[in-house]
């Protein structure tokens, strides 16, 4: 969506514009072509997801990559004024919204069945005799 947002703004863009706009450096790059990238001129790379295949932990990346994006668009929200831009950035909010809450319940979930003496302290998948009584 966020891609589709970028393609509208910028497809009819004159040279004057995008030298105006600052957009002059992407442009030379990647004209008005989709390349995911960071406000900082960061390219997106895999190192932005994290798996380290324990579920507490991942359950708690996954809720902070949802808390990053709702911020982020807090931040877009705070300068864009067109409604066709923050109506469907606003959508996306909620989704993140609801997305934490869910992961949120997952991990309860995963804490409520996992050993209670102290489920941080081992990876029942991985760690033989992990959680025995």
């Amino acid at each position: 969506m966020i891609s589709a947002i970028l393609y509208q703004l910028t497809k009819n863009l004159s040279v004057e514009e995008i030298k105006k706009s600052g957009f002059d450096t992407y442009f030379v790059d990647h004209t008005t072509g989709i390349y995911p990238v960071a406000a900082s001129g960061m390219p997106l790379t895999a190192t932005y997801f994290q798996s380290k295949g324990d579920v507490i932990t991942d359950i708690h990346e996954d809720m902070a990559a949802e808390q990053k994006a709702r911020t982020t668009y807090d931040n877009i929200l705070r300068f864009a004024d067109d409604p066709d831009v923050r109506d469907p950035i606003k959508f996306l909010r909620e989704r993140e919204i609801v997305h934490y809450q869910r992961f949120g319940e997952a991990l309860r979930i995963a804490q409520d069945n996992l050993s209670s003496k102290n489920f941080y302290a081992c990876n029942p998948a991985f760690d033989k005799g992990c959680g025995k009584k």
